[in-house]
This record gives structure tokens, C-alpha cells and sequence, in this order.
């Protein structure tokens, strides 16, 4: 059978077959969902019919079934009757199958556009919402209708239906009420993860797909970034929850959030997902509510209706007027907005793309708080800040311990909180180079208001890094420098500003960022600048600038002690600058310096732990160990003792020498304040409340006095006599009892720390206490409390004196020292092992002492002077301090060991005979311990004079002949130079002479006293006018030279402390003397001139030695130039307190002086020069109270004749002419008025003789000394000089060097023969 060429046609049975595959399956379901009225379906079928028709359609796919099946029960379950059941499972399961329709018949559905309206209204409106309480019955068939919605996006059509916008709005409101929690159910009970994603699906469906929103939509969706917003959530409460801002949720309640809110989040997500059309919509929103708000002038005289977004920011609506600028509604609108703006920065910065230029024109606006608001905000922005604001500012606890390191610093202690964790997803500069560069030009703005707020915002930009991207070295340098400049602005908020931007950075941040400039002590650095502020002009600037570098020192002081080289370069010299601040003279910043030297410098609390055994009995019964506490549990083995004297020492080894002084005084200041105070108590207890059985008139005058003393120390004296008055009428006991615990000598350092705070404890809540008692008294308590100088240290500084740990050994003997002459009380406790160290390292004839011995010696000197009682008497200690005063090395510690033989010893005479008789027998020049012979010699002389009279004639040989005159290293046409270590020569001849000196200082016979005197005298006066040169060969070497001037005229102020010997200084010898002063050695006039004022300062020379400290007019340091003008001032602030004219009287013999000076002329550049003097006298002395009296002195002057040589009267003329010029033009520049003089003073007549020929005294009188052009030049110069602040010129040649024609200070060589001559 042949093979078929083509297939055969079909059977029938076949192509029925295939017709019948071919046809898609429909719905099987054909049961009835509708009904006529009056015969509704009974709940239950119609629940059992939904839910077959549900099941059945879950497991069909799009696409695989007729469409036309679906077509009867689509249009049933649309019906009213089942959409608009009354049971909520009906409705529920008629939701399941109507998404089910959309998903099988899309793209297209099976409705018309009203029935989707109705479809929509119960989705969105009833199904939807429900998902809010997961509790509910039908919540698996309400998640199915999201799911669906969501994945299959059939919720866009909800778009297609005409005036939908209602329904969208009210779905977003619904959707973030949710995720708030407002409309959750009772149970809250929490929303599944899965809720929250398709939720935010559908939203972000609706945003991309539609092709506008309501703009009431975009007022929710903003809404949400204003949960981050405090002020918000905390003010606008229930009003809020239209716009899906509930009350505020678990999660936020405190505002320290592990994460995010999930409707911040959704919000997010849909900015985030819908960049492009979010941004349009947020520029619009924006652009309504800024612009608006921004308006100058409304339109045609009509307001602009701001009603609507004002309400989208909770605010409430009310009558407008028409102004020239925002109203106090629209700033709160606009700070809003602004503070939404840095929100969403944080959140979708894309979405701002259109809306940075807007806040970029904010800053060019004319409205100074439109421009405020757009720094603030942009400042913010760049740093990643949102409407929560700044994150916390770190802990810098300057008492915490262990201290912080740089190393192993971490923010982990910080309690982070997500809000305000700054965080910028873009490099705003990058990403907005433009607004960038114009918000760094608001440095420059004209109102220091918008420059307060930059500064601000350039901190927490630096302290943030840029919200955490990074800022390039160039651009945080660029930064840094700025916010250096800032603290010098002119205008105080701007500097108060800069330094709280400063305090803001972290230990950390504060070395490696703002150090990056350089430390404190280089000049135009930021924290240079920083530290400069601490002298600020304004009260305000200056405590937030001590209280900052105090704190960032504080902090860094574990550091500092440990070695950290960067550390200390950069904040070392803090404690210095802020001590310095004492000499301005200024009562606020000596109360401030109180505060912040122990608060921040030396923590009362630091450090914050208990050593072991420190329970004591009573208040004033506690062991020395003991130390204080805050709670905090024991720190095993740390001594807190210990460490807070190591504190002290590394505070007092950095500080510079004006510094170290300062601090010093404040520690002798203690004892002086202490029994003021102590006197103080007990006349309050005299008092009793102002109950008196008698003496009432003079207890209250007592008390009177004592008030006013304290007042005058205070600022605000009014306030301090009213409290002080207060506190003496309380008349609490245990108050009064707290403070002696705390000025006691006998007290540790525990039993202080606990009086202090048992005492602002009860001061706060005595309930008839004024609220600021507790300030006046605070500075009281702590100047007069034993804080540093306590017996508590004392055994760590013996330590750290022996061992040198943390090289603090030096500081450890300076400060023993200091303790020994100041407060020897508190060495009570530990002086018998003071004497112990003494005995061990007590020399031998061929064994030397320790180099520290020496201060321990002193220290134990110190004690002796005041009670040698209560040192050993043994022959063993007598022995030590024997070997010491023998064979003591430097011979330093030999004078000590004297000192305290003759203080303790029971007989001394014997002691001093046996030592004076070893020291002249076996005294040989270059032998071993001679220096230490020649030492114990003057200090034996002093303290036993009797005992060395009978060796006399050997001393006085041994000081002058073997040592004073002899000359053992000859160097002739050596120059006049210093050096800081001596040899044993000059070292020898130093001691020759304070051995001369104090055999004149312990003379007893007045008669004989002229005799020995002279040749002493004249002695002196040769080493002062010859420029340390003894010797006839003048072959003297020269760093020899420099150090006998220095020291001979150091003892001629010492002698002239007594008044016999001050009589025998001559006016002429006195002009010889003051010209040490101008020595062309700085060492030299510095050595002069410190003595000089330690001993004016206690009031031990004659008000004549006033007048050499105005010859530092010409003296090239500027710096000890300044600090010698302060302590003028504070010395004329003193005596004028006293009502006493001591400094104006100076005024005639600062005449005198110049009148006989070497380079004294009568040119008019000479003439010049003397001016300058003069207006070094003015500067710190004239008032305008006491300038007629000055004025009268330089007119009197003309009136005399000179008594030291007659020759040099005219002289005096030209000055007093010249004196009267420039005080007229002194006075014209203050603006003061120049009254006559009442009386007529008389002038000292050592210097000033009367004129006994009246004719020509007229004659003197008519006469004008001063050449022709000067007065004229005299006015620059005063009007230059007279002001408070005088700029360094290239010009003012004088200012840094020293005048041509002086001849002491302008030149670094031996003094010119001219100059020898001249005395």
C-alpha cells in the first residue's frame, strides 16, 4: 500500500476535542449575592456564599479564565446590599472578592466610575482602617484586600475616578493614623512589619501614579517629618490628629529612639521612592508657605489667605492685617517650616532640590529675622541637625575619673538619641555648592545677630563633620580660622556665641580640630583667641570664656600629667591665662576666678571615688587619709588624696611665673580671709539675731566694719552687706560651725568637701535665706576654706618631692615651700616625718645631700618660725641639721638648717658659737663646702648677733678682703652680660655681701650703727653705679657683674625697709639706685623691679620707692610693661580706698627724678621722651577725682627750687610746664572737668626748696619753658596714649624699643661712657 503524501482531515470527534480545550474555564460559582427588598439573604448564607465565591477566585489567575463569567457577580457585588451592609464579616469578605475581581479582569475593570466610587469609599473608608486593631475578626480578610491592593496596584485606579481627591486624602490619613497609633485598637496590640510595607506600597502608588494630589495630602505626608519636630508634638496635642500628628506614641515619648516611627518612615519611604514628583509637590508646599509668609505687602491691599497652611502646621487660624513684614504668627509658621526643611534633609534630601534656592534667597532678604531663620536653618542643614535640634552636648566633667584620653576616647557614654543624631545622606557643599558659598558669607553680615547665629551654625558643623560625611582638611582649616575670628568679633553676642561653640566640642574634637591652628599660646589661634577672651571687655564674654578653657583643661589634665606632648602644647598654658586675669584688678573676675579655679580647674569632687577606711566618727574627727565621696563605690588601691595633689602640682609646674604668683597669693590670701571670716562668725554669735543683753552698740559696729570689708571685696556691695546682714540675723549655728570646719588648718581635706556641701545645702533651703545669699557667700567660703594647702596633700607631696613621679618632683618642693611660709598649721600632722627625710639625707664632709633637701628644709623653716615647739629637740635632729648647716649643698640649705637650729634649739648660743667658730676656722676659699660656711655666716649674723660679735673682725675679713676684693678669674674689656648659673666666685661674693647686710640688719646700738653702716653703704652704692664693679683693675668678669648690681640693689631696698636705714639713702643715691631699674639686662630690672613691688606691696618702704616703677615707661618688654601698669592700678585702687594721696604726692618726686635723669634735655624731642614718662604716670593713676591734684603738684613744682642742686632748677620748670600741658590735653581727651585745688600742698623738701627772692619766683612764673611746636606734638601723643587699648604701629617706635637716648635700655652692650659719667 503506497505511503500517504499528506495527512488526513480531521475525524469530527477530534475537532471537537480541540474546540473544547480551547475554551478558557469560567467561574463555577452561580449562587445569588443580591436580593429584592423585603427579602434579604439571611446572614449566614450570604457569609457562606461570599466565602465559596472568595475561595474560588483565590485560585484563579489573571488571564486564565473568561472574563465574561465574572460579569453577573461583579455587577453583585458592587450592589448597595452588600456594600453598604450593616454586618461587618459581610462587608469584610465583600471586599475579598471585589479585589479578586480588579486582579482577574485588570487592566481593565468590570465598573462603571460611580460604581468604583462606591467599591473605593468602602476599601478605603471601612475595610482599610480596620487594619488598625489586629485583634479584630476579619483581620486576615482586611490584610488580604491591603495585599492585593498593594501587590497587584489595583489601588490606582483610584486615580481614574472623577473628584476622587477626598478619598485619597482621607486614605492617607487613615494610613498614618494608623502607623501613629492614634486610631489603634484598645488592645495596642502592635502592627505586623508586613502592614507597615504595603501600606507604604499603596501610598507610593498613589504618588506616582496620580497625576496631581491634593495639596492637603502633601500637608500629611510633610506632617509626618514634624514627629521628629519637639516643639511640635509637644504643643499641638489632639489638634494635631487630622493631619496624622497623634499625640505623641510609646516609641517617642521621651524622644530617645532605637529607631525611627513607622509613619516618619513611611513618609520617608514615599519622598524617597518618588524623588522627582515629591519635589515638585514639596517645592510648591514650600514655596506657599515660605514665600507667603515672607510677603512684604499683600496684594491689592487683601491679605493672602495663609489660613490653610498654617493649619497644616497646627497652627491655629486668626485675623490678619496687612504689614510691612511677617507677623508673630508668620514666624511661627516660617520657624516651623524651616525646622520641617532640616527634617527632611535628614530624611530625602532630593525632595529639596527646588527648595535650597528659595532658602538661598532667605539669605539676601532685608528682614533681619528672615535671614536669621535661613542661617539658622542652613547652618543646621550642612550639619545634619533636624527639628529635634542639636544631639546633647558631651560630657566634659572635669572631676570624672579615670580622666579622659585622646586615644581612647569614644561618644559611647553618650545616650544616643536617632532624633538628634546628626546624619546629612549628601556633602550639602557638594551637592549645593551655591547656597553654600552664600551662607559663609554671612560672616560678614551687618547684623551681629545673623553672625551669632553662622558662628553657631559653624561649630556644629565642625562638631558634627558635616552631618557625619567629612569635611576635606581645607575646608575644616577654612572653618576653623573662621570661628577663630568670630571670637573677636565686635560685637559681644557674636563672641559669646563663638565661645559656647567652642564648649560644644568634645575633649577630642577640641585637640585634633580646633588645635589644628595651634595652641593657646600662639597668637591669632582659635584657642588662643579663646584664651584672650577670658580679659574681655564685657562681664558676659568673659565667664563663658573662663568656663570653657577651664573645662576643656580640666578635662585634658589626665593628659597632661601623663605626658601627652600635643596636649600640653596646645592647652597647657590655660591655667596660666586664666590666673592672669587677677591682675585686671576687676571684683567680677576675681569672683568668677574663684569659681572656676575650684570647679573646673581643681574639682571640689575630684576625684569622685572614697579610699579605703574613710568612715570616721565625727564631722572634725576624720583621719588625714580620708578623702571625699559622691556615691561612688571604692576604687580599691587609688588613693583620691594622691590624685587630687597631683592635680595641684600639674596645675602649678605649667603655669608661667605671673601665673605661679598669683596662685600663690591666692593660697596666702586664705589665711588672711580665714580669720577675717572667723572674727566674722564670732560677732555673729555676738549678735545672736540682733538679740543683745549688751554692748549692742558696739557689737553691731563690730560687725558693721567687718561687713563692709567683705563688701568692698565683692562686686555688688549693696547686695553683699544686705545678705551678710541676712545671714548674721539667721543665726544658725550649725552653719556658723560648717564654716570653721572649713578654715580650720586642723581639718582634712574630707571634712572640708563636706562642710562646703552641707552648707549650700542648707543656705538653699533655709526658708528666710535670700535667693542669692548662697552666691555672696560662696566666694567667701572659697577663699578663706583650706582647699589646696590642706594636711591631706601634704603626705602626697612629700611623695611625689622624693620620687619625681610624673617629673613633679620641683613643683612638689616649690609648693612645700609656699606651704611652709604661708600655712606651717598644716604641717602639724606630718612634721615629725618631715624632720625623719631631714635626719636620712642629713651630708657629711664627703657625702652631699639630696638636691631636694634644700626645700625641705625651707619648709621645715617655715614651721620652725611659727611653732618650734612642736619640732624635735634630740640631739640626732640638732646633729642633722648641724651637718647641714656645714657641708649642705646648695648652700641654700645651709641657711635653712641655721634657721631652724636657732628656732628650736635649747641652747642656741652654744649652737651658734660652735658653728660660727667651725665656719671661720675651718673656712678656706675653693674647699669643699666653703659656700655652705659663707652661708651659714650670714644667717648667723642675722639670727645670733652676740654670738658672732666676738668673731667680728674674722667675718667682716672673711666677706670683704678673701672675697669681696679679690678678683680670681680677671677678664678686663669683658662685656656686660648674664648668665643664669654662677660660679662659685660670684656665688661666694653673693653671700660676702648678704653677710655685710645682715650684720647690719641685727645691729642693736643706734650709736654705732652709722659707723659700720657707712662703709657698707658705700660699698652698694659703688656695685650700683658701676655697674657691678668692685674692683680698681676693673677686670671683674662680666657675668659677674650683672648679679652683684642686681643684688646690691635688692639689699638696699631690704636695709631701707627699716627707717634708720632708709634715712641714709641720699635723693642722690636714691637716683642711682632707681636707675636699676633701667638696666639693659631684662634679668636685672626684673629681679629690681619684682622686689621692689613685693616689698611696696606689703607696705614695707616708704612711698618715695613708688616713683622708680614709672621709669618702666621705656622698658622694651611691652608685656612687663602692661602687668607693671595693672599693678600701679591696683595699688592706686588700694590707696584710694584708704582715702590716702599717696600715689598723686609720688608725682612730684617723678619729677625730681626725671629733673636729674642722664638723659634729661631740653630739646623738644628730649622733652617728648620725659612726656612719655608723664603719661606713664597718668595712664593708671589719673582720675578724674584726683587729676586737679596732680595738676596743683606740677604747678607747685614751678614754685621751688631744686634741693639736691640748685644748678638743675630749670630743670624743673621745663617739666612742670610740660607736666601742666599735658594733663590740660589729658584732661580734654576724658572729657573731664578740671577744678582748682583747695588746699596747698606741700612738697617734700629733700627735693624741693623754697625761692627765697620773690621777684624771681614771678619771673619763673611768667616764663614758658617749653620750645615752640611741641605742645602740638604733645597732643598726638596724648591723645594716642590716653586710651585704653593702644595699638602696636610700626610708627610708635617707642613702644618697642627703647628710646635712642636711653641709655640703661637701648642698647644690649656695656653701658656707654656716657652713661658711667653721668654717675
Amino acid at each position: 500500500m503506497p505511503a500517504r503524501t499528506r495527512p488526513a482531515a480531521p475525524t469530527a470527534m477530534e475537532v471537537m476535542e480541540e474546540e473544547a480545550h480551547n475554551i478558557l474555564p469560567g467561574l463555577q460559582f452561580n449562587e445569588p449575592l443580591s436580593w429584592r427588598a423585603g427579602r434579604p439573604i439571611a446572614i449566614a448564607d450570604l457569609l457562606q456564599r461570599l466565602q465559596a465565591l472568595s475561595r474560588e477566585m483565590r485560585e484563579m489567575e489573571q488571564e486564565e479564565n473568561e472574563r465574561d463569567s465574572f460579569t453577573k457577580v461583579a455587577k453583585e457585588l458592587a450592589s448597595p446590599n452588600l456594600l453598604a451592609h450593616k454586618d461587618k464579616g459581610v462587608r469584610a469578605w465583600t471586599a475579598c472578592c471585589l479585589v479578586d475581581i480588579l486582579r482577574l479582569c485588570a487592566p481593565d475593570a468590570p465598573y462603571t466610575g460611580p460604581q468604583l466610587r462606591d467599591i473605593f469609599t468602602l476599601l478605603v473608608t471601612g475595610i482599610l482602617p480596620a487594619l488598625s486593631d489586629p485583634s479584630n475578626a476579619y483581620n486576615s480578610q482586611h490584610m488580604y484586600v491591603l495585599q492585593s491592593l498593594a501587590q497587584v496596584k489595583s489601588i490606582v485606579l483610584l486615580t481614574d475616578i472623577p473628584s476622587s481627591e477626598s478619598l485619597i486624602l482621607h486614605l492617607f490619613v487613615s494610613f498614618f493614623d494608623m502607623l501613629s497609633g492614634s486610631s489603634r485598637a484598645t488592645t495596642g496590640e502592635q502592627l505586623a512589619k508586613n502592614v507597615e510595607f504595603n501600606l507604604t506600597a499603596i501610598l507610593e502608588i498613589l504618588v506616582d501614579e496620580s497625576t496631581s494630589l491634593p495639596p492637603e495630602v502633601i500637608d500629611i505626608i510633610m506632617a509626618q517629618f514634624l514627629r521628629a519636630d519637639p516643639h511640635v508634638v509637644s504643643s499641638n496635642g489632639s489638634k494635631s490628629k487630622r493631619h496624622g500628628i497623634a499625640a505623641v506614641d510609646e516609641k517617642q515619648s521621651t524622644l530617645v529612639l532605637k529607631e525611627l516611627p513607622p509613619a516618619y518612615n513611611m513618609a520617608k519611604s514615599i519622598c524617597n521612592s518618588c524623588t522627582d514628583k515629591m519635589a515638585r509637590y514639596v517645592s510648591q508646599y514650600f514655596n506657599d508657605v515660605i514665600m507667603d509668609a515672607s510677603a512684604t505687602s499683600a496684594v491689592d491691599g487683601v491679605p493672602k489667605n495663609r489660613s490653610h497652611r498654617r493649619s497644616s502646621l497646627g497652627l491655629d487660624d486668626s485675623d490678619e492685617e496687612v504689614t510691612n513684614g511677617p507677623t508673630e504668627d508668620d514666624m511661627k509658621e516660617l520657624h516651623k517650616a524651616h525646622r520641617l526643611l532640616r527634617e527632611l534633609w535628614r530624611a530625602s534630601p532630593g525632595v529639596l532640590q527646588n527648595v535650597i534656592p528659595q532658602l538661598e534667597a532667605e539669605l539676601s532678604a532685608e528682614n533681619v529675622q528672615l535671614r536669621l531663620l535661613a542661617t539658622e536653618s542652613l547652618g543646621d542643614i550642612v550639619s545634619g541637625i533636624g527639628a529635634a535640634g542639636p544631639p546633647l552636648p558631651p560630657s566634659m566633667d572635669p572631676a570624672a575619673y579615670p580622666p579622659r584620653t585622646i586615644t581612647a576616647y569614644t561618644q559611647s557614654t553618650r545616650v544616643e538619641n536617632l532624633l538628634t543624631t546628626p546624619c546629612s545622606p549628601q556633602p550639602f557643599p557638594h551637592t549645593h555648592p551655591g547656597a553654600y558659598s552664600n551662607f559663609l558669607g554671612r560672616r560678614q553680615d551687618k547684623s551681629a545677630l545673623i553672625r551669632s547665629a553662622w558662628t553657631t551654625g559653624i561649630g556644629r558643623i565642625l562638631t558634627t563633620s558635616a552631618g557625619g560625611v567629612g569635611l576635606s582638611q581645607h575646608e575644616e582649616e577654612r572653618l576653623v580660622s573662621d570661628l577663630a575670628r568670630m571670637l573677636g568679633d565686635g560685637d559681644e553676642k557674636v563672641r559669646i556665641a563663638a565661645v559656647k561653640a567652642v564648649g560644644d566640642f568634645d575633649f577630642r574634637d577640641a585637640i585634633f580640630k580646633l588645635g589644628s591652628s595651634g595652641g593657646i599660646s600662639k597668637p591669632g589661634s582659635l584657642l588662643g583667641t579663646l584664651a584672650e577672651r577670658v580679659r574681655d571687655r564685657k562681664h558676659a564674654v568673659r565667664v563663658e570664656a573662663m568656663r570653657v578653657l577651664g573645662r576643656i583643661w580640666g578635662v585634658g589634665a589626665g593628659e597632661i600629667a601623663a605626658g601627652e606632648d600635643q596636649v600640653m602644647s596646645l592647652i597647657g598654658d590655660a591655667p596660666s591665662k586664666i590666673l592672669d586675669t587677677f591682675y585686671t584688678n576687676d571684683m567680677e573676675i576675681n569672683v568668677l576666678l574663684d569659681h572656676v579655679l575650684f570647679e573646673l580647674l581643681l574639682p571640689l569632687s575630684y576625684p569622685p571615688i572614697k579610699s579605703k577606711g574613710s568612715k570616721t566618727t565625727n564631722g572634725n574627727s576624720q583621719r588625714v587619709k580620708d578623702s571625699q565621696t559622691n556615691g561612688e563605690p571604692d576604687a580599691g588601691d587609688v588613693n583620691p588624696d594622691k590624685l587630687r595633689t597631683e592635680r595641684v602640682l600639674v596645675l602649678v609646674k605649667n603655669l608661667d611665673e605671673k601665673a605661679k604668683r598669683v596662685f600663690f597669693a591666692l593660697q596666702a590670701r586664705q589665711v588672711t580671709m580665714a580669720k577675717i571670716l572667723a572674727t566674722y562668725l564670732k560677732r555673729c554669735e555676738n549678735y545672736n539675731g540682733g538679740v543683745m543683753d549688751e554692748n549692742e552698740k558696739d557689737i553691731k559696729a563690730h560687725l558693721t566694719r567687718l561687713i563692709d570689708n567683705f563688701a568692698r571685696q565683692l562686686p555688688d556691695p549693696a547686695r553683699v552687706t544686705a545678705d551678710l546682714w541676712k545671714f548674721a540675723k539667721m543665726h544658725d549655728r550649725r552653719s556658723y560651725q560648717l564654716i570653721r570646719f572649713c578654715i580650720a588648718p586642723e581639718s582634712d581635706y574630707r571634712t572640708v568637701f563636706k562642710a562646703i556641701k552641707e552648707f549650700s545645702k542648707r543656705i538653699e533651703a533655709a526658708p528666710g535665706a535670700p535667693a542669692g545669699m548662697l552666691e555672696t557667700l560662696t566666694p567667701l567660703l572659697y577663699r578663706s576654706s583650706v582647699l589646696v594647702y590642706n594636711k591631706s596633700h601634704v603626705p602626697a607631696i612629700m611623695e611625689f618631692s622624693r620620687n619625681d613621679e610624673h617629673i613633679l618632683s620641683g613643683t612638689a618642693h616649690e609648693v612645700l615651700k609656699e606651704i611652709s611660709s604661708k600655712t606651717p598649721e598644716v604641717f602639724k600632722a606630718h612634721i615629725q616625718e618631715l624632720c625623719k627625710v631631714i635626719e636620712e639625707q642629713a651630708p657629711k664632709a664627703k657625702k652631699s645631700n639630696e638636691a631636694g633637701a634644700v626645700d625641705t628644709l625651707k619648709a621645715c623653716a617655715g614651721f620652725a618660725r611659727k611653732f618650734p615647739q612642736d619640732l624635735p629637740k634630740d640631739r640626732k635632729f640638732l646633729q642633722s641639721l648641724t651637718e647641714f648647716a656645714l657641708h649642705g649643698t646648695p648652700a641654700q640649705a645651709a641657711k635653712h638648717a641655721v634657721s631652724i637650729i636657732m628656732a628650736v634649739a635649747e641652747r642656741k648660743e652654744m649652737h651658734a658659737k660652735d658653728l660660727v667658730q667651725r665656719g671661720i676656722k675651718e673656712f678656706k676659699y675653693g674647699s669643699g663646702n666653703f659656700l655652705s660656711q659663707l652661708a651659714t655666716l650670714s644667717q648667723l649674723v642675722l639670727l645670733a648677733p652676740r654670738e658672732v660679735d666676738e668673731e667680728s673682725d674674722a667675718v667682716v675679713d672673711i666677706a670683704i678682703n678673701q672675697i669681696l676684693l679679690k678678683v680670681r678669674s680677671p677678664s678686663k674689656d669683658s662685656e656686660y652680660e648674664w648668665q643664669d648659673k654662677v660660679d662659685d666666685e660670684c656665688e661666694a661674693k653673693m653671700w660676702a655681701l648678704k653677710v655685710l647686710v645682715n650684720r647690719l640688719r641685727s645691729h642693736n646700738d643706734p650709736e654705732s650703727l652709722a659707723e659700720i653702716a657707712k662703709p657698707v653703704h658705700r660699698l652698694l652704692k659703688v656695685l650700683i653705679t658701676e655697674d657691678g664693679e668692685l674692683s680698681k683693675a676693673k677686670d671683674t668678669p662680666s657675668p659677674h657683674k650683672p648679679h652683684l648690681r642686681l643684688l646690691a640693689a635688692q639689699l638696699y631696698l631690704k636695709l631701707c625697709t627699716n627707717k634708720i636705714f632708709n634715712e641714709f639713702l641720699t635723693p642722690l643715691d636714691f637716683n642711682h639706685l632707681a636707675l636699676v631699674a633701667q638696666d639693659v639686662l631684662p634679668q636685672v630690672r626684673l629681679g629690681f623691679i619684682n622686689k621692689l613691688k613685693k616689698y611696696l606691696g606689703q607696705n614695707k618702704l616708704p612711698q618715695r620707692f613708688y616713683t622708680i616703677i614709672f621709669l618702666l615707661a621705656f622698658d622694651p618688654q611691652s608685656h612687663f610693661r602692661e602687668d607693671t601698669l595693672t599693678w600701679i592700678r591696683s595699688r592706686s585702687a588700694f590707696f584710694a580706698q584708704q582715702k590716702s594721696t599717696v600715689m598723686e604726692s609720688v608725682f612730684a618726686r617723678l619729677l625730681s627724678l626725671l629733673a636729674h635723669h642722664p638723659d634729661y634735655g631740653t630739646s623738644a624731642d628730649d622733652l617728648l621722651d620725659s612726656a612719655r614718662y608723664i603719661m606713664f604716670f597718668l595712664k593708671p593713676v589719673a582720675t578724674e577725682q584726683n587729676l586737679s591734684l596732680i595738676y596743683h603738684i606740677a604747678q607747685r613744682v614751678k614754685q621751688k627750687r631744686d634741693a639736691i642742686s640748685s644748678d638743675m632748677s630749670e630743670n624743673l620748670y621745663h617739666l612742670s610746664d610740660l607736666a601742666q600741658a599735658i594733663i590740660r590735653r589729658y584732661e580734654e581727651v576724658h572729657g573731664w572737668s578740671l577744678q582748682t585745688f583747695p588746699q596747698n600742698l606741700r612738697l617734700p623738701s629733700e627735693l624741693f626748696a623754697t625761692i627765697s627772692n620773690d621777684e624771681l619766683a614771678q619771673e619763673i612764673a611768667r616764663t614758658k619753658y617749653l620750645p615752640e611746636g611741641l605742645e602740638e606734638r604733645l597732643e598726638t601723643l596724648v591723645k594716642a596714649k590716653a586710651k585704653t587699648k593702644i595699638k602696636k604701629r610700626k610708627s610708635d617706635e617707642h613702644d618697642d624699643a627703647p628710646a635712642k637716648k636711653k641709655s640703661k635700655s637701648a642698647t644690649t652692650t656695656t653701658p656707654s661712657a656716657s652713661t658711667a659719667a653721668s654717675k
